[in-house]
């Protein structure tokens, strides 16, 4: 099941990615461990909400990505990517550390990123 899952509706991200990147985060911070069983399409679009099909387009790009797998009959469990995890972790912050210098060279100060960073980090537009 997912604990803080945080769907904004009002957002001009689709629905299938907002749950799709709530299930990569609950998993890299360990909120949802490997071989652990996510809530089926239907109780989750149930619980949200929303439509079958939304919910089971987000499981499939998750499965596509390496981060669940399916059993037939059984569910959706989370699949042991920690691996994958930590390289994309590396890679982001290496493309931040990058983005962070161009954006510097382009005069850009280090509080306009305090302020993007509480944003993000604050639930501000994504």
């Amino acid at each position: 099941m997912f604990s803080t899952f945080n769907i904004n509706y009002r957002s001009g991200e689709p629905i299938y990615q907002q749950i799709y990147n709530e299930v990569v985060k609950e998993i890299s911070l360990g909120l949802l461990m490997p071989q652990e069983k996510l809530a089926t399409v239907r109780e989750l679009a149930a619980n949200l909400g929303i439509n079958p099909n939304t919910v089971s387009k987000a499981y499939q790009m998750l499965e596509q990505s390496g981060y669940i797998y399916s059993a037939v009959g059984k569910g959706s469990f989370v699949a042991d990517s920690s691996s994958q995890l930590a390289g994309l972790k590396e890679s982001t912050m290496n493309n931040l550390k990058k983005d962070l210098k161009q954006a510097s060279n382009l005069g850009v100060t280090k509080t306009d990123v305090t302020a993007l960073v509480d944003e993000v980090y604050h639930g501000g537009d994504k």
